[in-house]
């Protein structure tokens, strides 16, 4: 009797682990993962223009997207996102900032995946070279004509548009879509890729002088319009400025 009461008292206890076991992985929290994408512009002639690569795997193979990936363990939102614009294009040491984050659960159909999204920014389009294994191709498109994009990425380049926009007002960030030496030409023509307007050639040319951010070098570019003076932008300037 004392054998069989202590056999049944085993049993309990190995049943009341194995419930325990079953609540415990009932009750265990599932994760979302965390990712980067970014917005890559940069100027083709007087068209802004975005890096697109195309999905190579997964329920969205062949669509397009922003370059992005999770985020390792122990590395820092904008690293991953450096090291993926690297992979993907291969870029290194670009203008790169926040923009917003995308949290909607059915983003993406293979997995419950946050999406932190930057904008980057390149003074041309042809330094980008389609780099990585994990995509199909890579190509630039105009902002004003991308396809239809993978994820909520429609989304992200509106934000992404709206953020570059809004700094260009406000900030001397052409700068990081212009080589070390330009014409007022060529400044204007960011602006009005940008802005998505026309601007009166004698008034930018009158307020950007006025900023105080260019410096005129000596000597003329010439080409097949009359020669045109060449600027640079001064010593990085962190004060704020308001667009006519």
């Amino acid at each position: 009797m004392v054998e069989r009461a202590a056999l049944e008292t085993l049993q309990n206890q190995e049943s009341l682990r194995g419930t325990g076991a079953v609540a415990a992985r009932a009750t265990e929290v599932v994760r979302p993962k965390v990712a980067v994408d970014t917005a890559l512009f940069a100027m083709e002639g007087a068209r802004l223009k975005c890096y697109l690569v195309q999905l190579q795997a997964g329920a969205l193979a062949g669509k397009w997207a922003f370059p992005g990936g999770l985020v390792r363990v122990g590395e820092t939102l904008d690293g991953a996102a450096r090291r993926e614009i690297e992979d993907a294009a291969g870029l290194r040491d670009i203008y790169l900032e926040q923009v917003f984050s995308f949290g909607d659960p059915s983003r993406d159909p293979d997995a419950h995946v946050v999406s932190v999204a930057y904008m980057a920014l390149i003074p041309a389009a042809g330094v980008a070279r389609l780099g990585s294994r994990k995509y199909t191709d890579g190509q630039w498109f105009e902002v004003a004509r991308l396809p239809v994009l993978a994820y909520d990425h429609t989304e992200l380049a509106g934000y992404a548009l709206q953020r570059l926009r809004s700094r260009l007002r406000y900030m001397d960030i052409a700068r990081n879509l212009l080589p070390p030496t330009f014409t007022m030409g060529d400044l204007q023509d960011i602006y009005q890729a940008v802005l998505e307007r026309g601007i009166d050639r004698r008034n930018f040319r009158r307020w950007m002088l006025t900023t105080d951010l260019l410096e005129r070098l000596p000597g003329k570019r010439r080409g097949a319009h009359r020669p045109a003076t060449i600027y640079a932008f001064r010593k990085r300037n962190e004060e704020a400025f308001r667009m006519l």
